[in-house]
């Protein structure tokens, strides 16, 4: 998500200083995404810079509100109504990490699948667990952002499972010293002639 158009949207509801909008955003999203305040303010000096916001006069304890432009409701509704692209998400590090693992002479693969199982299945059982803490009308987009990561988890633990299958099924390849361990012997034997 980004943190840009969070800010946007928390504007949308009214002015609001730098402190305000980080509690907002963490209570909006059940604190699942803590906001450093530095980003925040860093965020809107950007906003700012981009036309998106405005500051108004500080306050007499020193706080500058700010609230959203014309161009940053544009902004924010275009956000809205374009979908999000697989392409636009993060690198994947646990598909990274198993990829690697699969390729690094000795790594229990298998042991790497079955920790990072342990700790999906640990964490799933935590976001169960805060999922059915409250019920409370208000608590609506809190446990929407906790159902998404239930579905994350889980969806992680069929990837790990079909993960576990596919090594059974793997045979390594039967193969000689690799190129690099090749060239590693003949300059060694090089270097006692």
């Amino acid at each position: 998500m980004s943190i840009r158009h969070g800010l946007l949207a928390l504007l949308e509801r009214g002015q609001m200083y730098g402190y305000q909008l980080r509690a907002a955003f963490e209570e909006s999203t059940g604190s699942t995404w803590p906001l450093n305040i530095g980003q925040v303010y860093t965020t809107l000096s950007r906003l700012e810079r981009d036309g998106l916001v405005r500051p108004l006069p500080e306050s007499e304890a020193g706080q500058r509100p700010y609230e959203i432009t014309d161009a940053g409701r544009a902004d924010l509704a275009l956000w809205f109504a374009t979908p999000i692209s697989r392409t636009d998400r993060p690198r994947d590090e646990l598909a990274i990490k198993l990829a690697l693992a699969l390729t690094t002479p000795g790594v229990d693969v298998r042991a790497v699948v079955q920790t990072q199982r342990t700790a999906t299945m640990r964490a799933l059982q935590e976001l169960t667990r805060l999922k059915y803490a409250s019920d409370r009308p208000e608590d609506l987009p809190w446990r929407l952002v906790l159902d998404a990561m239930v579905f994350q988890a889980e969806a992680e633990v069929r990837w790990l499972d079909h993960c576990e299958t596919s090594l059974v099924r793997h045979r390594p390849p039967v193969s000689g010293p690799s190129p690099i361990s090749e060239a590693v012997g003949r300059s060694g034997e090089e270097a006692r002639r």
